[in-house]
């Protein structure tokens, strides 16, 4: 019996990595306009490695990449990366398809919702209310919130803990098998995985369920309910 649903939020309900894209570029672009000597291409790629080393929230990843390169900021130019970034990151928000109507229907059915990232606070409650996905939610647990990042067994416990459910009552929805499944499963808390947002080439996720479109979870959700 499927009482809550656990939910990531970036790649599983938000296209996060196209923002991160669309918005690099945008970015870059308003920095060559403002001066920046090097090729788009060539900066997206130091920029996007730079996210890799430091870790795709770094709010200050432009300063480090100018400082980098050149040995100095350009405030000209680091301003106008920052509001090109910012104006197109507004722009390209977005959910997945069915996001919506799949939590309504979830709600309907009387099921529980939280979420659990590791993403920051602040960025992620800009992102869950600029999609109005804010009611939806009994809580949203962030890094801040657990101290831990997934597959460590608090932030789960601390959603079992709010949500007033047992694992086996359960489902964690996500898009990063190594970190949402494993997590989940070690608990013995269901999972589902978000194929549609995985970014890793994921071949066996280890879920109990594999994600094309998040509307086949309300099937699953009645699937589970009458066993």
């Amino acid at each position: 019996m499927i009482k809550a649903i656990i939910f990531d939020i970036d790649n599983t309900l938000v296209d996060f990595m196209k923002i991160k894209r669309v918005a690099v570029e945008a970015a870059v672009e308003a920095m060559i306009d403002a001066g920046l000597k090097m090729p788009k291409e060539e900066m997206v790629d130091k920029i996007h490695k730079a996210y890799g080393e430091e870790g795709i929230e770094d709010q200050h990843i432009f300063d480090k990449v100018l400082q980098r390169e050149f040995g100095h900021i350009d405030y000209r130019i680091l301003a106008s990366g920052i509001i090109g970034y910012r104006k197109a990151k507004e722009g390209t928000m977005s959910l997945y398809p069915h996001v919506h109507l799949t939590l309504t229907t979830l709600a309907k059915m009387g099921i529980k919702m939280i979420i659990v990232t590791d993403a920051p606070r602040l960025p992620v409650w800009m992102r869950i209310c600029a999609l109005e996905l804010q009611h939806y939610f009994e809580r949203v647990l962030s890094y801040e919130d657990t101290g831990e990042k997934k597959p460590s067994p608090k932030p789960f416990q601390m959603a079992l803990d709010i949500l007033k459910v047992k694992p086996e009552e359960t489902l964690m929805v996500g898009d990063w098998a190594e970190r949402d499944v494993v997590g989940a499963k070690k608990m013995g808390i269901k999972t589902a995985f978000a194929r549609y947002g995985d970014r890793f080439g994921t071949k066996d996720s280890g879920a109990d369920y594999d994600l094309n479109d998040i509307l086949e979870l309300v099937e699953i959700v009645r699937k589970e309910n009458k066993k």
